[in-house]
């Protein structure tokens, strides 16, 4: 297991993203989480690949780009064009273990990792064929598209199962979990094995950012 925050950039002053960028690097972010959101797979919109683009080579962090888009298999090679090194989709979008199959595929032939995500509703269980093949499994412990909502404990179980399959295989595979994320859900969601986790206003907005990032680790 290993032990990374993603800071959320969808809770960061989306007028000054560089400086929010730079603060949690100095602060040890190893990753930066872009939620990529297109007003289809999800009611909201959020960045799009111009500003993503314009800020990947700002920092040296790993660029973990979520999208929550209807469309993956079209908007993914976009954000890799773009600067990401991680690129995540969401498996209700293709609903299809061949269909996924094909853009982790694609991502790989490209040199970038390859994420798959579920939402709270969708049984873990349509992961099993695919955690072979992907580099992180991103768990949503809220329903993806709006920032700030409460932590689902349901998430709990599907991290523990996870952990499970990949441990017992040996696996190369990270697991991410996303949502309400605070000083005590990261304690659970750690301790049912989770690898990364992505914090957003929790973190942005507060004056003790560096305080609160030391909390969820």
């Amino acid at each position: 297991m290993k032990n990374y925050i993603a800071p959320s950039l969808l809770s960061a002053d989306k007028n000054n993203l560089e400086a929010e960028i730079k603060k949690v690097e100095s602060f040890g972010a190893e990753y930066i989480h872009w939620d990529i959101m297109d007003g289809v797979f999800v009611p909201n919109t959020t960045f799009n690949v111009e500003t993503v683009k314009g800020l990947t080579k700002c920092h040296k962090m790993v660029n973990d780009v979520h999208i929550m888009v209807a469309n993956p298999k079209k908007v993914a090679l976009e954000y890799v064009d773009a600067g990401a090194d991680l690129i995540t989709f969401h498996y209700e979008a293709v609903e299809c273990p061949i269909c996924a199959g094909k853009i982790i595929n694609m991502l790989h032939e490209k040199g970038c990792k390859a994420g798959i995500s579920i939402k709270p509703n969708t049984k873990v269980k349509v992961l099993k064929e695919l955690v072979e093949k992907v580099d992180l499994v991103l768990v949503m412990s809220v329903e993806p598209g709006k920032g700030g909502q409460k932590f689902m404990p349901s998430a709990l179980k599907k991290i523990k199962t996870l952990r499970k399959w990949i441990d017992k295989k040996h696996l190369d595979c990270l697991i991410e979990v996303d949502g309400g994320i605070n000083a005590e859900t990261s304690k659970l969601c750690r301790k049912a094995g989770a690898d990364i986790l992505v914090a957003g206003s929790y973190l942005y907005g507060h004056d003790d950012i560096k305080e609160r990032m030391e909390s969820i680790r």
